[in-house]
């Protein structure tokens, strides 16, 4: 009976540990908060200098969340090759990936990493064999936002320019890039409150915005403990 009995408070004291960390800890959250200044709307120029074409366009970034599930959501509208998209973290691959359709609606796939700042994810195209290149990049306290599309030929080693939209984000200023305010579910730049227990808190997105509503003790309770990491 004693024996029974220590057997099952160690498999508790065991499985115990395990649950807990299987619920804090999200490696694709974790690995896309780096790109937490992306998140927001963007008023874009775009230039082809080579054909000197010029245009404009926008983009909005948010956060989603669906189970075990994170990504970043993206909207290209009026983008010059780009509609709606998502960014994702692969753990297997240690690897970054975006599924955004042209504006035929066919689905591009761009895979990369990460490397001083700037996201660099590549594509195959199988019909031309050509490589497609995209650059993504924040820069001024996160006011301003870049992306370039190249490509590189069929057993060419260099890339060629095609084209870069340079963002400046909606009600924000050069002069005024420094964070305020910090969202609780991902530790971004907040601008959007949400109430709880009649105190007033600012998210980042609509997709934080969510997440907080549908558990905000639990959110309140993992921020406080990364504070306390910080520290």
């Amino acid at each position: 009976m004693k024996r029974a009995i220590f057997s099952a408070l160690l498999v508790s004291a065991v499985l115990v540990p395990i649950v807990r960390s299987a619920d804090d800890d999200n490696p694709a959250k974790e690995a896309l908060q780096a790109f937490n200044d992306f998140v927001g709307s963007w008023n874009g120029a775009g230039s082809n200098m080579s054909k000197s074409e010029n245009w404009t366009e926008k983009t909005s970034w948010s956060w989603k969340f669906k189970g075990d599930d994170v990504a970043l959501t993206v909207d290209f509208k009026d983008g010059k090759d780009f509609g709606k998209g998502e960014l994702r973290y692969l753990a297997d691959k240690k690897k970054y990936q975006l599924k955004v359709n042209d504006k035929k609606g066919n689905a591009l796939t761009f895979e990369g990493d990460l490397k001083k700042g700037y996201l660099t994810l590549d594509r195959l195209d199988s019909k031309s064999g050509e490589t497609q290149r995209l650059t993504m990049n924040s820069a001024a306290g996160g006011v301003r936002f870049v992306y370039t599309l190249q490509r590189k030929a069929k057993g060419s080693t260099l890339y060629t320019k095609l084209y870069q939209v340079d963002f400046n984000k909606e009600g924000e200023s050069l002069a005024g890039g420094a964070k305020e305010k910090e969202c609780p579910v991902t530790g971004g730049r907040g601008t959007i409150p949400v109430m709880y227990m009649g105190k007033t808190y600012y998210v980042c997105c609509t997709g934080c915005r969510d997440a907080f509503n549908e558990n905000p003790e639990k959110i309140l309770k993992e921020y406080e403990e990364r504070k306390k990491k910080e520290k």
